[in-house]
């Protein structure tokens, strides 16, 4: 039996937090030269447009918290504040992605289990209790949380949806992809990590998967742990949010896989459509180098990162949902997502 990712719905937050960011982190950095190479790079980011629950204006009606507030000088929030924050806002924004996946009332009935990916925000009962209250599924709907996996952590859900599918005919599966990364930014003058955030944003994303024919059939899926990297990546939870190290050797490690495995990453067979994580530009151009990709060919990717960031775990279902619009029926597709590992999650696809 196969399992099909139907259809996919995605949400950011109304605050467009991109340019302001730039502003406040360049003035954080007090060293000239780190402010200079920091406003080149992010000329250079290929990023216009991130989101936030956080408001980047003085809000008028309290109904949304000031980031300038919120990271004041010399008083970034502790860790529980930042988590208080998530449980807030975190069910604001699925709420409004489930709304957009307008489930009709025999596909909620047919749910049977609903898993979350989030590595930004912890609380409990917690999101997946939110998600089956929202739309009245049965009280005995199955729940996983998967949890602080990082930006591929999506492609695992896909793949434990695929497996639920084809173990239970007729039973669909809900996946949510929610990340509120704009919490977790730091006071530091360290060049390397302020860099990093400059890629990163919020957003959600909810599909469904069936057996129903329809979007993209979930052909295979296939894990590539890239040798020697396993310190390239780390994302561990701090006093004062969750720190994130993302080492400037991680694009060249991927261009040097792709080129070494790409029948083991990607399989040998054409691909017409890709959909690869949008972890920042040199990420992208990373992939494409190491898989000698025509121009154009992250057409969709490139799209996402320009129009929202990094969003980690829900960046690829924003991708696959781009593609899913212009899909010609028996088109082949690979996504790839990476992560703390350091991993590669592949999965092929074709379009029904």
């Amino acid at each position: 039996m196969r399992a099909y990712l139907q259809r996919i719905a995605t949400a950011v937050p109304e605050h467009d937090i991109h340019e302001p960011f730039v502003r406040f982190a360049a003035e954080m950095l007090t060293d000239p030269r780190s402010r200079r190479i920091f406003e080149r790079l992010a000329t250079k980011s290929d990023i216009h447009h991130r989101y936030s629950c956080l408001q980047v204006n003085n809000p008028l009606d309290g109904s949304a918290t000031n980031a300038f507030s919120f990271y004041s000088s010399g008083s970034f929030p502790a860790t529980a504040k930042r988590m208080q924050l998530f449980e807030l806002c975190a069910p604001i924004l699925a709420r409004r992605a489930l709304d957009r996946l307008a489930l009709t009332p025999e596909e909620r009935s047919r749910i049977r289990h609903v898993l979350v990916t989030c590595c930004t925000g912890f609380y409990a009962p917690g999101l997946d209790f939110e998600i089956i209250d929202h739309l009245g599924l049965s009280p005995s709907t199955e729940r996983t949380m998967v949890g602080f996996m990082g930006c591929y952590a999506a492609i695992n859900a896909l793949k434990l949806a695929r497996h639920i599918v084809r173990s239970e005919p007729g039973a669909n599966v809900l996946v949510v992809n929610l990340e509120l990364c704009s919490l977790h930014f730091h006071e530091t003058q360290d060049l390397t990590e302020v860099i990093s955030f400059l890629l990163f944003a919020d957003g959600c994303s909810a599909a469904l998967v069936g057996g129903d024919p329809a979007g993209f059939a979930l052909d295979n899926f296939h894990a590539h742990r890239i040798a020697n990297s396993s310190d390239l990546i780390t994302w561990r939870i701090g006093d004062l949010g969750f720190d994130m190290f993302l080492s400037t050797q991680v694009p060249n490690q991927i261009t040097r896989a792709m080129r070494e495995n790409k029948c083991s990453i990607v399989g040998c067979q054409p691909v017409d459509l890709w959909a690869i994580h949008p972890g920042g530009r040199s990420i992208l151009d990373a992939v494409e180098d190491g898989l000698e990709l025509a121009p154009g060919a992250l057409w969709a990717s490139r799209g996402v990162l320009s129009a929202y960031g990094n969003m980690s775990s829900a960046s690829v279902m924003f991708v696959l949902g781009e593609l899913m619009k212009m899909a010609e029926r028996g088109q082949s597709g690979c996504a790839i997502s990476f992560g703390p590992g350091l991993t590669a999650e592949t999965m092929r696809f074709h379009a029904a």
